[in-house]
């Protein structure tokens, strides 16, 4: 997290971090990672992690921290024409939330190749 941040902060172009506050202590927060996508002809948003700390888990604080994001004045970035975010096949609770707000299912399947 700590090179993560640093990366972020050296290079703004890259994305940024977005805290989730209650009760003016940061009880969250979602790494915002951005890319140019010559299929959407503008930038990507990826989520590429969203934290709630577990004692605020289930009180809609995820929720307002991604209609935020989603919304016309946060939009990941101001460049951003999409938001992605991934989500491990058996969590239905987070794929359950995520299509509530507004989230489908991308049109193709995601490989990866990993060095090392």
């Amino acid at each position: 997290m700590i090179r993560t941040l640093t990366v972020l902060h050296a290079q703004p172009v890259r994305g940024r971090p977005l805290a989730l506050e209650i009760h003016a202590q940061v009880q969250g927060y979602a790494l915002l990672i951005t890319f140019w996508s010559n299929e959407l002809g503008g930038e990507i948003c990826t989520i590429d992690e969203l934290y709630v700390r577990p004692d605020f888990r289930g009180q809609g604080h995820a929720s307002a921290l991604i209609t935020a994001l989603t919304g016309d004045r946060l939009f990941g970035t101001s460049e951003s024409v999409a938001i992605d975010l991934e989500v491990t096949p058996k969590n239905q609770r987070a794929k359950t939330l995520y299509a509530k707000l507004g989230f489908r299912p991308a049109p193709n399947e995601r490989l990866r190749y990993r060095r090392g």
